[in-house]
């Protein structure tokens, strides 16, 4: 009974999962193919970028007439997978992938991860209120298409697949959609290879040892990395908060922003800043010359443009400013450059946003085993060290990560009141996640 319950249960999640693989797989390969035509461009074009005002100013104007709740984006998937009223309109996707191509044509400093993830949950909850599946199975379906997203658009299925339980609840995996997350980033990626989308290689660092001394410096690296993640998120939300309250209408707001983000470009001289930043990431793991205050140019730039409503994911902003970063530590701490730029990488983005455990089994795609265990050691100590913090407001959270009793409901972060207070509420009923 119970192998023949299980099997059903797999061939059921097989289908829905793969569904909803396919449909993140194409989008992502849609959305990365443009991406990179619109950075050439840029590249090849680059008076494009005193443009960015008039873009914010068009961006805003089409979000403010249309986008309605579109614009509460990664956190509006995560309220939807919790909330079973909050659904994600397809408009979503379309929206989200045009406004990010713009904003990187026109030399935003945002990533990708925001977008796949925003397009896997908009394609996956329209395919669930189509099917007429249940609110148990929607909910599985929509972490599919977190983890569908975040592991086609990276070429990272198993930190997809950990990403999409992982984000949902800080300190949780939510193991009821642990096949049609597998499923759903596994096919997705095969698609979007299967379309002839090619992924960043990154260098492969040598091996280190952990010795004890290697391991006190991991954990003043872990301090820094903490404390820069915390300036990232805080500054971004700060930015937002007033922006959104001296320029309310939003296409000035961006047009501002924009502006603003050309004359720091202008001011620097440098290109390096802008869009995702792919070739300063690579190259934070072998010159030994890198500016030292690269990282934090990087996460001006991208907090500015994140901050008064520019699309975009915060991933590979955060990968660039981890790797200098991580380069800058490994120099003043004697580590190796590669292995300090591949750890800083991971730990800062698992830092930020909540997800210590998808991010040190993405270190390893991407950069191979050699970075364990220096990536979970740093990326734990880094996520406690944040505090109750993350660039996803939305994401809910049952137990204060410093231990202590269950809360009396799982609250999203943004409704959390203070560090060693449980929030008040109703318990917790069975259908809460």
């Amino acid at each position: 009974m119970t192998l023949s319950r299980g099997a059903r249960a797999l061939a059921q999640w097989l289908l829905l999962g793969g569904g909803v693989g396919v449909v993140c797989g194409v989008a992502s390969a849609v959305f990365l193919y443009l991406l990179e035509e619109a950075t050439h461009f840029r590249e090849s074009h680059e008076r494009l970028v005193y443009a960015l005002p008039l873009a914010g100013l068009v961006l805003g104007a089409v979000y403010g007439r249309w986008g309605g709740p579109v614009r509460g984006g990664n956190n509006l998937v995560l309220d939807a997978v919790h909330e079973g009223d909050a659904q994600v309109p397809l408009r979503m996707a379309p929206m989200v992938l045009a406004g990010t191509v713009l904003t990187h044509l026109f030399g935003g400093s945002a990533g990708r991860e925001g977008t796949a993830v925003q397009m896997g949950g908009s394609l996956a909850d329209v395919l669930a209120r189509r099917l007429g599946v249940g609110p148990d199975a929607r909910r599985e379906m929509l972490a599919a298409g977190i983890a569908g997203g975040f592991g086609s658009v990276f070429g990272t299925p198993i930190a997809g697949t950990i990403f999409g339980l992982e984000v949902v609840v800080v300190g949780r995996l939510g193991y009821e959609s642990l096949v049609p997350a597998l499923v759903a980033a596994v096919v997705g990626d095969l698609v979007t290879r299967g379309l002839g989308i090619h992924h960043t290689v990154y260098p492969v660092p040598a091996a280190l040892p952990l010795t004890p001394w290697v391991l006190a410096k991991w954990l003043v690296f872990a301090v820094a990395v903490a404390v820069v993640a915390v300036v990232f998120v805080e500054l971004t939300h700060w930015l937002k908060k007033v922006s959104e309250k001296h320029v309310p209408w939003m296409p000035v707001r961006m047009a501002l922003g924009g502006a603003a983000v050309v004359a720091l470009w202008k001011l620097l001289g440098t290109s390096a800043y802008l869009g995702l930043g792919v070739p300063e990431i690579l190259r934070a793991f072998v010159d030994p010359a890198l500016p030292v205050s690269a990282f934090a140019w990087k996460l001006v730039f991208t907090a500015l443009t994140l901050g008064v409503g520019f699309l975009g994911g915060e991933v590979t902003p955060l990968f660039f400013i981890g790797a200098a970063l991580g380069n800058v530590l490994a120099r003043l701490l004697g580590l190796p450059i590669d292995l300090g730029a591949a750890v800083g990488l991971a730990a800062l983005f698992a830092a930020a946003a909540n997800t210590p455990l998808a991010l040190s089994i993405m270190a390893v795609e991407l950069l191979g085993a050699s970075v364990l265990p220096h990536v979970v050691i740093v990326s734990t100590v880094a996520y406690l060290l944040t505090g109750h913090r993350g660039i996803y407001p939305a994401q809910r959270i049952a137990r204060l990560k410093h231990g202590g009793p269950l809360l009396q409901r799982v609250v999203p972060l943004r409704e959390l009141p203070g560090e060693d207070t449980a929030p008040p509420g109703p318990p917790r009923g069975p259908g809460e996640h």
